[in-house]
């Protein structure tokens, strides 16, 4: 019987070892820190041991097999220990997929990753395809690979799960963009980052397909270096492509395969050119897997969006207050300004991954009026923004924010949260400090 240890007891974890022991594996779960009373449960419901708040090395060093959570970085003592003996550190992706023959949608990118995984999905799910959701979102792959029968799943992936993939292969790839981010993890070095990412395309063949953005320099830079082996299908805001998706006067053009889709661009439900280029993404993805045209269109004017992603929350006394907090990066942080047609208070701040700032300094000074930090430690912030703006204020506090906020916006102004930064300081995750947000607008 093969020996499966998985270290991180969260939700790619916890589905991992679902699907393990029903694989027949031997199975231990070990948690570095604590995990969560429902994850527990479902463990002991299953009749799956596991530790949290420790590494028993005897427990773990004996595994034939290793399934690392995506949080936990490669230079941890464990993880060391285990590829020093030449164990096989896998990610969920990896363990999960060699026991579905279903076809995968790949999804990686630096930002409108989980725009573009939920609108595909919604897309193929329209489109009358049996279709899972899962990667980054949602119940992880492994528990629905071990539960359900999908015949397509869409996976947000990010450049961590790539960092563990061997053999993982997706029929169809999408890299949405490329932006420094996570640097911590790459020993500060873009370079190494920027190759995690294209890891999503490195055991694709020439009956699949990669799906990219061609107006990214480093994305174009990269192909121009290295070979693939994919088809690749380009979209493009600004020039007209062959195969792939482009814009003609006011309206989405794809042709893929010679087969011509157009929309008008007011109809999309989603503004921004971001969102445009996450819907182009999405839209060729659904013509390779041969959804109705009038479908696609349906589906990319009646989709929703996603929570923590430039979303109204209120409007009070004429202000408009958008909760952007899943912005974690600079990158993100610009397309948030440059989608505010109106002065703005950002409140910005958090756990810096390596930040530059310079890059949103015309936006600042064209849409900002007031900058609020909600940080630890925003010394930095301050240092590339204190001569732009006229009114920059500190504060540790979701509700103190806001309050600060109300105070400095007046009628036909917005108050904006984008991070540009990660949470763990203030906040458990994102998601946490975006519903902080929210509350705190509601109870002005």
């Amino acid at each position: 019987m093969k020996r499966l240890v998985i270290l991180g007891g969260g939700e790619s974890g916890v589905g991992t070892a679902i699907l393990g022991k029903k694989k027949g594996y031997e199975v231990f779960v070990s948690d570095f820190g604590k995990i969560k009373e429902n994850y527990k449960e479902i463990l002991a419901i299953n009749a799956i041991p596991w530790e949290d708040e420790q590494h028993t090395e005897a427990l773990i060093l004996n595994a034939d097999v290793v399934m690392k959570s995506p949080g936990i970085p490669d230079n941890a003592p464990i993880v060391k220990k285990l590829i020093d003996l030449g164990t096989p550190v896998i990610s969920e992706i990896e363990f999960a997929v060699q026991f579905t023959n279903a076809l995968t949608v790949g999804i990686t990118g630096s930002n409108g990753k989980t725009t573009t995984t939920l609108l595909t999905y919604h897309l193929l799910k329209q489109g009358g395809l049996n279709v899972g959701l899962a990667g980054n979102i949602g119940k992880s792959f492994a528990w629905q690979v071990a539960e359900n029968k999908h015949d397509v799943y869409v996976l947000e992936l990010s450049s961590f799960q790539l960092d563990g993939i061997i053999n993982y292969k997706p029929h169809i790839a999408i890299i949405t963009n490329l932006s420094p981010d996570h640097l911590d993890r790459y020993n500060y070095d873009y370079n190494l980052y920027i190759e995690s990412k294209f890891r999503i395309t490195k055991n694709q063949t020439e009956e699949d397909f990669l799906i990219i953005d061609n107006d990214d320099v480093e994305i174009k830079k990269w192909l121009q270096n290295n070979k693939i082996n994919a088809q690749l299908i380009p979209f493009s805001l600004t020039e007209n492509v062959e195969n792939g998706a482009f814009i003609t006067e006011q309206n989405l053009t794809s042709t893929i395969n010679n087969d011509l889709f157009t929309m008008p661009i007011n109809e999309l439900s989603l503004e921004g050119k971001h969102n445009l280029k996450n819907a182009m993404a999405a839209t060729a993805v659904s013509q390779l897997l041969k959804i109705r045209k009038q479908t696609i269109r349906e589906s990319l004017s009646n989709f929703q969006g996603v929570e923590h992603r430039l979303e109204k929350v209120l409007k009070i006394q004429n202000v408009q207050y958008i909760n952007d907090s899943k912005a974690t990066n600079v990158n993100a942080t610009y397309f948030a300004l440059d989608s505010m047609t109106v002065p703005t208070v950002w409140i910005v701040g958090g756990v810096d991954k390596g930040n530059d700032y310079n890059e949103l300094m015309s936006l600042v000074r064209e849409k900002v009026k007031a900058i609020i930090c909600l940080g630890v430690d925003n010394s930095k912030i301050i240092q590339t923004f204190s001569n732009v703006v006229d009114v920059m204020v500190e504060t540790t506090s979701m509700s103190e924010a806001l309050k600060i906020a109300k105070h400095i916006a007046e009628s036909g102004e917005a108050v904006l949260l984008s991070p540009a930064c990660a949470s763990f300081d203030l906040f458990e995750n994102y998601e946490d400090r975006g519903r902080q947000f929210k509350n705190a607008v509601h109870n002005l």
